[in-house]
């Protein structure tokens, strides 16, 4: 049998995307084929995606790296969900917690029995019932507990870090298992006559590279995907207003909390990421609605410490590729797509490429369906995460020109039809392949002031299940949790303090 095998990968891009990308086909491969990873030090990386969610554990564990090293090799944090401010109406706040809403006690679920509660009069919030909530409220931190009888075991976390140091991390581990990294600025990409695959990119300074497989990490220049592919973009900036983010890092004025903060403002919202050494902040708007001076003004006005730099500029389409997997071609990072960060997706969405690359990955005859299911599960992917961003766009009561857009406009389909399944018996039909499951559309639902017209039927037919004492017995019990638990600070300084 011809040995059809790929013989080399060419990354095109460094940053996050190029080495998680580099680190993660290096452990899979294990040396049997040549990697080299292009990029230059003149191109900086975006580097706003400080936020994770609670998967980037897995791939980091597939990776044999050690949490509480990696942490603090990047001074990273824990996190525990998302509080959005002022985002169904100014001032309002709720929790998207990470992990479940209480435990189970019945064959109704726990948060049908709530609705029915609220409607009796009591005014407890549904993100009281979580005990990811809870402790972030308090400021604590714990590892959850593998006994699927205690309440521990209902938290789940992700890390807050600074994803520059991550991609110093990863680009240590792979150029330990053999990946090659060439400095230079790519300014030619060479495609073969006969089928119009890549064959080579050509460096400033002239070094050609050649390679089997090539993966696009260049950002939102697609370099290759776009710049010599053609794989057009689909844009959703109708649904997805905001173009344009203002990024800058502060001095810590206070704790660090267990979690991130998104705060609305007139014209769009404002992230806040507390890292051990500083404050990622950044205001993503839409320039129809407010000037660029006028939304870097306002970041600077809600910064909590004091500005460490200049604040920087980013433009964007939120969107995708029409094939993110074209010939022999990858994209992976923005080169594939952009989702503005609201919902921390972006190195997720890092982290599923590669993963789909490994599961799909090709010889080099390229089969045209590896290709073909590789975009399919792209495209849903894609879809699903945008429709749960333009929940939080569209379910908004706020009075501002930007808000009243998002509130009134057209939404996909596949969005209206889980709101309306919401909204008529409070039932939650995400599907299995959906990153964001039942239990965070919940979150963001109520979050959002969605409200059911009716809670389950079978609520008022199980008469003889104390659904009020189950639920006071659930807040006591994770209020308990929570004061054994130590502080967020007093567990970084004990496991992974940076140094």
């Amino acid at each position: 049998m011809t040995d059809r095998r790929i013989r080399s990968i060419v990354i095109v891009g460094g940053g996050t995307a190029g080495w998680m990308t580099a680190a993660a086909l290096a452990n899979a491969l294990q040396g049997s084929c040549r990697i080299v990873l292009v990029e230059s030090e003149e191109i900086g990386s975006v580097g706003v995606g400080e936020a994770m969610i609670p998967p980037i554990k897995y791939f980091n564990r597939l990776l044999g790296i050690d949490e509480n090293a990696l942490l603090a090799a990047t001074q990273g944090t824990f996190k525990l969900g998302i509080e959005f401010v002022g985002w169904a109406r100014p001032q309002q706040r709720y929790f998207h917690p990470f992990g479940q809403f209480g435990a189970e006690f019945d064959t109704v679920p726990l948060y049908h029995y709530w609705l029915r509660e609220r409607e009796r009069g009591d005014d407890t919030p549904l993100q009281d019932y979580a005990l990811a909530w809870v402790a972030a409220r308090a400021g604590k931190f714990d590892l959850p507990s593998a006994d699927s009888r205690q309440v521990q075991s209902s938290l789940d976390y992700a890390y807050h870090f600074d994803a520059s140091l991550y991609a110093r991390f990863l680009r240590a581990y792979a150029e330990q298992r053999g990946v090659q990294r060439s400095e230079g600025k790519v300014v030619d990409v060479a495609l073969r006559g006969d089928d119009g695959f890549i064959q080579s990119v050509t460096l400033e300074g002239g070094l050609v590279i050649e390679g089997d497989l090539f993966v696009d990490c260049s950002g939102f220049r697609g370099l290759l995907i776009e710049g010599a592919l053609k794989t057009g973009y689909d844009d959703w900036s109708r649904w997805l207003p905001c173009d344009r983010a203002v990024a800058v890092a502060c001095t810590h004025r206070s704790e660090w909390t267990p979690y991130t903060r998104s705060t609305a403002h007139a014209a769009g919202w404002q992230w806040r990421i507390p890292l051990q050494h500083r404050m990622g902040n950044g205001h993503v708007y839409c320039s129809q609605f407010i000037s660029d001076d006028e939304a870097a003004a306002t970041l600077l006005a809600n910064l909590e410490g004091e500005p460490l730099g200049s604040p920087r500029q980013l433009r964007f389409s939120t969107g995708r590729r029409n094939e993110s997997w074209s010939r022999n071609c990858v994209a992976i990072g923005l080169s594939a797509g952009f989702m503005e960060p609201l919902e921390s997706t972006s190195i997720h969405l890092i982290q599923t490429a590669v993963t789909r690359l490994l599961a799909l990955f090709p010889d080099r005859d390229f089969d045209p369906y590896a290709a073909r299911e590789y975009n399919r599960l792209t495209q849903i992917e894609y879809e699903r995460i945008r429709d749960f961003l333009i929940l939080h766009y569209h379910a908004v009561q706020r009075d501002e020109p930007l808000w009243r857009q998002t509130a009134s406009m057209a939404i996909p389909d596949t969005l209206q039809y889980k709101i309306e399944q919401f909204r008529r018996y409070g039932r939650l039909v995400a599907e299995n392949m959906e990153l964001f499951q039942n239990a965070n559309w919940l979150a963001v639902l109520v979050g959002q002031e969605v409200w059911p017209r009716r809670y389950h039927p079978l609520t008022d037919m199980r008469s003889q299940v104390d659904a009020a004492g189950r639920l006071r017995g659930m807040r006591q019990l994770i209020g308990e949790a929570v004061k054994t638990m130590p502080t967020h600070r007093q567990y970084i300084e004990r496991h992974c303090r940076a140094k």
